[in-house]
């Protein structure tokens, strides 16, 4: 018999911890575990149980016969014919549940320790005046279009809303209710902040154009200088004549 042990039950969650806290001990392999030396101690230890609590008894009773299942398959000698592939070591797959055991064991103490990190943290509410919430940095309108002057964007803004004027057909327009076309600013922004993501080489002159009407190529341009302001799009002339070029930044 190994030398005695000198452990209570409520140090040990089941029979694994237990095994794992023998082979800790002794100070052996995982995977060469000494069955008889352990299969001993684990049994002594079986021995000190407090018999009233069933429960638990029963999950350790399965395990001891398992460790004596698994020492009398070791000490049998063993018979290898020829051509016969070598057996299975019986203790395989007690090493497979130990390593699981073991693997998820350490996942939720690490776990506990995050949770008792967690609740050392304090938040404090955001309580920001409105005043300061609210405030918007001016912004130069100079500083947005890095050469190119307004008057240009507005000259290609007139020329398209030309065009829309001369797509009307001036018979059909005389029929049929006019009703007002409801367009959000904030809408329109989304739409193009989207459509353009990551794209690069887009003729600010084309994303108004395909505008459907007159109102909606002026809010297409509205939106614009504004997405031009939260640095969502950026525009450029490559030379003096040139098409304006609108960019649509990462991300």
């Amino acid at each position: 018999m190994g030398a005695g042990i000198e452990v209570k039950l409520q140090a040990f969650e089941g029979p694994l911890e237990l095994l794992l806290h023998l082979i800790e001990k002794n100070k052996v392999s995982i995977y060469d575990i000494p069955i008889v030396m352990i299969t001993e101690q684990y049994m002594e230890y079986l021995n000190q149980m407090d018999r009233r609590d069933l429960d638990s008894m029963s999950e350790f009773l399965v395990m001891a016969a398992t460790l004596l299942n698994i020492k009398a398959k070791m000490l049998l000698p063993k018979k290898q014919e020829e051509n016969q592939e070598e057996e299975e070591d019986p203790r395989l797959e007690l090493v497979r549940r130990l390593i699981e055991y073991k693997m998820y064991h350490y996942a939720a103490m690490e776990l506990k320790d995050r949770q008792l990190d967690a609740n050392k943290s304090m938040y404090k509410k955001k309580d920001l005046p409105k005043e300061v919430l609210e405030y918007k940095e001016e912004i130069d309108p100079k500083t947005l279009v890095d050469g190119i002057t307004l008057q240009k964007l507005n000259e290609i803004f007139q020329s398209v809303m030309k065009k829309q004027v001369d797509k009307i057909d001036p018979i059909r327009s005389k029929f049929g209710e006019i009703k007002k076309e409801e367009v959000s600013l904030e809408e329109k922004m989304q739409e193009i902040s989207e459509k353009i993501r990551g794209l690069k080489n887009i003729r600010f002159r084309t994303l108004l154009e395909i505008q459907a009407s007159k109102v909606q190529v002026v809010v297409t341009f509205l939106a614009i200088l504004e997405l031009m302001k939260t640095g969502i799009v950026t525009i450029r002339q490559e030379s003096l004549f040139a098409e304006i070029i609108v960019d649509g930044c990462d991300g």
